[in-house]
């Protein structure tokens, strides 16, 4: 984008901005207007990164990610583990069966 153009999308923004502004005078802060005042702001993000692309380019690394290998064994686990689990879909904890 060239210079004007930011200048004339960041008018035009201040002005959806005061718009905004009347919206919330009239309606109050219901989800309509917030969405539009949310909007407005990501244009505004968005305008400031056109801007930032027109500087010198920025090398982009990925982050670096610690990875850790978990071994599971395929021996069977001890049963004294699952002693008091309840059984989804069979009852309830503890339930009494006849």
């Amino acid at each position: 984008m060239t210079s004007s153009e930011i200048v004339e999308l960041r008018r035009a923004l201040n002005q959806l901005r005061h718009c905004i502004g009347g919206l919330r005078a009239r309606y109050g802060d219901v989800a309509a207007v917030q969405r539009l005042a949310n909007d407005i702001e990501r244009l505004d993000i968005d305008a400031t990164e056109l801007v930032d692309l027109d500087g010198p380019p920025r090398q982009r690394r990925a982050p670096r990610v610690e990875r850790e290998v978990v071994v599971v064994p395929d021996t069977p686990y001890d049963p004294q583990l699952w002693h008091d689990a309840d059984d989804e879909g069979l009852g309830g904890y503890r339930s009494h069966r006849t």
